[in-house]
């Protein structure tokens, strides 16, 4: 078997034993990123001196016995981790310059772990996007194609590098960060699983900010077991993010066994739009079936103002925007243009630095923040938010987990769609209220449309319950035994 075709457990296993070394699989892996990243643009800032480097290092440590599981692992990081001395752009102009002087939580835990960073992976700009169109540095492309066509199709947003480093095997897994779906919705594009944890499980220091309390990172990778074993490191509190919960964190990769036998599964009729692909419901109605034969119960239930989540994500999270993008004026740090006096440096640098999809959003955020607007909209938008919190929290004394699809379609053609921002955010509808409700969420793939695209199966669980949805995820994982490949990919 090829190096890049093992999972990151069957590395981590071969790099234990001594059957690999991490300098010969990195290697490999920074001859995958040369040969096939100026196709699908999944990296802005490849790092490969850095790589070789940290592979060396993890040698080094697994000679000397004080290895991890996730040392000598090579992974793309999402260019929105600030990451010490390597460019952090958020695929932004207006961060082109930018190199952090510090590292963000998460990328230090893989660091400290052994895991060797192949480089900095694309993403729409400022995580703002669900296709990964709107990036500054050009649009990633999906590794899978429709059958019988080569036309380009997009990996999902906003994690779309990440998502098709890993699908392409040019890295063995990656970190993203969800706000609405952006995890979970190009993992279900690209035929991989990643998992939206708990609001406030992984620290969100060091992350480039988009909306404060819906932001929160994650791992993306090939199977349910890699993404628990990144969870194990990624995950715990941190002093220096008030947002971060102080709650132990578990081994996640002991729920993978469990099974799902007398586990409670809902499914919310709220899901079922008009219009929706008839091969996702179909799907759906695979994913009831299997749980079923694995001996869980299904059950129907309601999630009642689902139907506004996205109204809601689209005031809540743009407000949040339009604050926390306040702070790219020119005058600390990232790109500058000069002008006639501070406000009109203010002003050609915003301009020049942030692209349509940002501006828009910062238009809206300010707009629904404005006086005589904000009880209208971002006040009424907050009610409903908890409104939505509460629906989750009704249907988790029923249930155990809720299944649902990831996302309404399967990868859409770069170009379609894109000239209207409305359909464009209608991608996420079936992620976005998990979101709202800050509560864990997994993709998982589970079958292929009739293009031979891959599409996803979508997992909820309680706050903080991540266990139970790695165990209803591993048992889709193996009742669909997804192992399609995307043509292009290295070998």
């Amino acid at each position: 078997m090829s190096l890049l075709n093992l999972t990151l457990a069957q590395a981590s296993k071969a790099l234990h034993a001594g059957e690999v070394s991490a300098t010969e699989l990195t290697t490999a892996y920074i001859k995958a990123v040369e040969e096939l990243n100026p196709r699908l643009n999944a990296f802005i800032t490849p790092t490969p001196e850095l790589a070789l480097a940290q592979a060396r290092d993890a040698d080094a440590r697994l000679k000397s016995g004080t290895a991890t599981p996730l040392t000598g692992i090579p992974i793309a990081m999402k260019d929105l981790f600030c990451t010490a001395g390597v460019r952090t752009t958020a695929a932004s102009k207006i961060l082109s310059p930018f190199v952090p002087p510090y590292e963000s939580t998460v990328s230090a835990k893989l660091k400290a772990a052994g895991a060797v960073t192949l480089g900095k992976a694309n993403l729409d700009e400022f995580a703002m996007g669900s296709s990964n169109i709107t990036s500054a540095y050009g649009p990633v492309e999906n590794p899978w194609k429709r059958t019988g066509s080569d036309a380009k199709l997009v990996p999902g947003g906003s994690s779309g590098g990440s998502a098709a480093a890993v699908a392409a095997r040019l890295a063995l897994a990656a970190t993203g960060t969800d706000t609405g779906g952006s995890i979970r919705q190009p993992a279900a594009f690209t035929g991989i699983a990643g998992i939206k944890p708990t609001y406030g499980r992984c620290s969100r220091y060091g992350i480039v900010a988009f909306a404060s309390s819906l932001d929160q990172a994650g791992p993306m990778a090939r199977t349910v077991e890699d993404n628990a074993m990144l969870l194990n490191v990624m995950a715990g509190f941190d002093e220096k993010d008030s947002t971060s919960a102080n709650v132990a964190v578990p081994d996640f990769t002991q729920a993978l066994t469990r099974g799902v036998a007398g586990k409670r599964i809902g499914i919310p009729r709220e899901y079922r739009l008009d219009g929706t692909n008839p091969e996702i419901l179909a799907l759906w109605d695979q994913g009831i079936a299997w749980l079923r034969e694995a001996g869980a119960e299904v059950i129907d239930i309601s999630l009642p103002h689902t139907k506004y989540g996205l109204a809601v994500y689209y005031i809540v999270a743009p407000a949040e925007a339009s604050s926390n993008l306040a702070r790219y004026d020119g005058v600390r740090f990232g790109a500058r243009v000069d002008g006639h006096d501070l406000i009109d440096m203010y002003e050609r640098t915003r301009a020049a630095g942030f692209g349509p999809e940002v501006k828009r959003r910062i238009m809206i955020g300010t707009y629904v923040l404005s006086h005589g607007y904000y009880d209208a909209y971002y006040l009424k938008a907050q009610k409903v938010r908890a409104l939505i919190l509460r629906d989750f929290q009704q249907a988790f004394t029923q249930v155990d987990a809720i299944l649902t699809p990831t996302a309404p379609s399967a990868a859409f053609g770069l170009g379609e769609k894109m000239d209207d921002p409305v359909t464009m955010y209608l991608n996420d509808v079936f992620t976005v209220p998990a979101s709202l409700a800050g509560v864990p969420a997994m993709s998982v793939p589970a079958g292929l449309s009739s293009e031979g695209l891959p599409l996803g199966l979508q997992i909820i669980g309680r706050h903080f319950d991540e266990e139970t949805v790695f165990a209803v995820s591993a048992a889709i994982e193996k009742a669909a035994g997804f192992n399609a490949l995307p043509e292009l990919r290295a070998k």
